[in-house]
């Protein structure tokens, strides 16, 4: 088994970790997800995470709340998050270090690009926490940064959702499902991948982004090996 990226950035979403409780942090779901990122690793591939807040606090749940306030307490929950996942890869033998963009020196390092460059050469999992440190940008944004900081190969963007449609699958059984797309179909169609941002920072830095589910195991290593599961989004 071979993987077709050197490196990746891994997206989760806040809610991909709740698993079935919909809110807060299912730990078999996280245990499950630690153990797919560890055969990541196993197969020679820098990984790097943004995990995402949802399960935690969403912003614009604070209705009538300042919106700056909001998204740092959106940010806040990512740590938690964060930790939550470095503490179940490292029980199953996982070197890996949490990086926030608040400095908070006595739960995790502070973001800083050289260490986690160096951190990957020394094949440990880095997972970036607290977006990227602002407010009004989201985790998605922040996921396309850090990898065009590290140079990572590839963006997979673990949802519950198993690719992109052209509408809500939950809410339309007929929703079609797309193969490939290119970043403008993205942006021109408001296609629910990433927010505007983030997918335009992808495309000015050619970053690929596959969009696949994690309800199956072994989802991420099939992305990898070059499995066509998912959406891919690139210059097509």
């Amino acid at each position: 088994m071979q993987s077709k990226y050197k490196r990746i950035m891994l997206k989760l979403s806040g809610e991909a970790l709740a698993g079935e409780k919909g809110a807060g942090i299912d730990f078999v779901t996280v245990n499950t997800i630690a153990e797919q990122i560890k055969k990541v690793v196993e197969l020679g591939v820098g990984v790097c995470v943004v995990v995402g807040g949802g399960n935690i606090w969403r912003g614009r749940e604070g209705e009538g709340m300042d919106r700056t306030t909001a998204d740092y307490m959106g940010m806040l929950a990512t740590v938690i998050n964060a930790l939550a996942l470095q503490d179940s890869l490292e029980n199953i033998g996982v070197d890996t270090r949490v990086q926030t963009a608040i400095e908070m020196r006595e739960v995790a390092e502070p973001f800083i690009r050289r260490r986690a460059m160096r951190h990957l050469e020394k094949e440990r999992v880095v997972i970036f926490a607290a977006g990227t440190g602002n407010p009004y940008f989201s985790t998605d944004t922040t996921a396309a940064l850090r990898a065009a900081e590290i140079e990572a190969d590839v963006i997979l963007l673990a949802k519950k959702v198993d690719g992109v449609y052209d509408s809500d699958p939950k809410k339309n059984p007929n929703a079609k499902k797309f193969q490939k797309l290119n970043y403008i179909e993205i942006l021109d169609n408001g296609l629910g991948v990433m927010d505007s941002t983030a997918t335009s920072l992808c495309m000015d830095n050619k970053i690929p982004i596959i969009v696949f589910g994690l309800d199956k195991p072994d989802n991420i290593i099939k992305v990898l090996c070059g499995e066509a599961i998912g959406t891919f989004v690139g210059n097509i």
